[in-house]
């Protein structure tokens, strides 16, 4: 692959713990470019990903940023975390430097035919299965974006007639200036209104998947949700719609249009046992058993994995473990289901815990200040057939590194 980027200064701004940060910097250095990354987390807090580029050359400012990072820099490549009213932002399109993140450069460079897969839950499921139906008749699929991996890091190896599955979250969806040929949305609810200035703004973020396609692409909606239903009005590209009633069904309608057959389909569909920290079986002690459902980030994500649990375990009781930071989310609905269905809840410190107890009023509510707690409490109160389900419905960054280490310290705590 051409070296666009060689001897460019390019300071990429969030280096993150989950590994998209890393996939770019290491993306950058094989082009030549001289890096300069810098993070507000301190070198204790972003360990885990600097022990994986210690062996390249770039310079580090953390526990801050430097306004002359932003002045004197050919290229700024901000994490999608990075609010867009950043004041370093502001300092770096004042002196006109470009600014860019890893999936709008990705979408510029990108040779093969994207699929792209947003939502507010169920995302990361959908891209997954589509990556595995693609990869049974297209060996050289790609699967990449919100999963924490950068696409960069897999584009000398894509060709013309690649296919790449790309988990979009909102925040990478802000700074597209093109479209997916192939969109899939799998439901909308409010989310991340810590961000955006109401529900209204989260989805025009959301749009930018289909936003910019022709009559020739393709998008999948989501019939059974009344949000992505309407979007269908605004659209220039062809639209199929899926069935939340059958499990999996949008990427199912993904591989038939791919003309994917049915007995790979099916052989895919064996296989798969979900994926990690989404509603997942983690041990059952005691005849009780535990799930780690910690991706579960908002109300609606909570109460759908309430019925799920009861659905699938009716004579179970559920002791919940919940809460955490608030995204400015409504805790009415997820009150009224925890009244309905939950023998006990646990709730983690946090901004979100206080705004579902308030709305849950005489509810016996547990408080808790750490997951190792949550965990032991839970253990007391639970008797045969019970299921302890962690399914947060909010953000982890004041107690977690984030919510997958939430999960990972369930995990760790129900285990001991």
């Amino acid at each position: 692959m051409k070296k666009l980027f060689k001897n460019k200064k390019v300071v990429v701004m969030g280096l993150g713990l989950i590994g998209g940060g890393v996939g770019v910097v290491k993306f950058f250095a094989k082009q030549g470019a001289k890096i300069l990354v810098t993070d507000l987390r301190t070198k204790k807090e972003l360990k885990p990903s600097l022990e994986k580029l210690k062996n390249l050359s770039i310079k580090f400012v953390l526990g801050k940023h430097r306004k002359e990072d932003f002045i004197n820099a050919d290229l700024i490549v901000k994490n999608p975390g990075v609010t867009p009213d950043s004041p370093y932002l502001k300092i770096a399109k004042k002196n006109k430097v470009p600014i860019t993140t890893d999936i709008k450069l990705f979408f510029d460079l990108c040779k093969g035919l994207i699929i792209g897969v947003t939502g507010t839950k169920g995302k990361s499921t959908t891209a997954t299965l589509i990556y595995k139906f693609l990869k049974t008749k297209y060996p050289d699929t790609v699967l990449a974006g919100n999963i924490g991996k950068t696409p960069l890091e897999a584009l000398s190896r894509i060709k013309k007639r690649t296919k790449v599955v790309l988990e979009l979250s909102s925040f990478e969806l802000e700074d597209l200036r093109k479209s997916p040929h192939v969109a899939v949305v799998t439901n909308l609810f409010p989310d991340h209104l810590n961000r955006y200035k109401n529900f209204k703004e989260y989805i025009k973020a959301k749009k930018s998947i289909f936003k910019y396609q022709t009559k020739n692409d393709i998008l999948i909606l989501n019939k059974d949700n009344f949000y992505t239903r309407k979007l269908a009005k605004e659209v220039e590209s062809r639209v199929y719609f899926f069935s939340e009633g059958s499990k999996n069904e949008a990427a199912i309608l993904v591989a038939k249009l791919f003309r994917i057959p049915q007995k790979n389909i099916e052989k895919v569909l064996l296989k798969f046992k979900g994926l990690p920290s989404r509603q997942e079986f983690v041990l059952e002690k005691g005849k009780v058993k535990y799930f780690n459902d910690t991706t579960a980030t908002t109300p609606q994500s909570v109460i759908l994995a309430i019925r799920n649990f009861k659905k699938k375990f009716p004579e179970s009781c559920l002791i919940l473990i919940a809460g955490g930071q608030d995204k400015g989310l409504n805790y009415k609905q997820l009150a009224n289901e925890v009244r309905k269905s939950v023998k006990h809840l646990i709730l983690l410190p946090g901004t979100a815990s206080d705004k579902l107890a308030k709305e849950l009023g005489s509810f016996n509510i547990i408080r808790v200040k750490s997951m190792k707690e949550a965990v032991k409490k839970a253990k007391n109160l639970a008797q045969k057939r019970d299921i302890i389900l962690l399914s947060p419905g909010a953000a982890s960054f004041n107690l977690f590194k984030n919510e997958f280490d939430r999960g990972e310290q369930f995990r760790r705590a129900a285990m001991s």
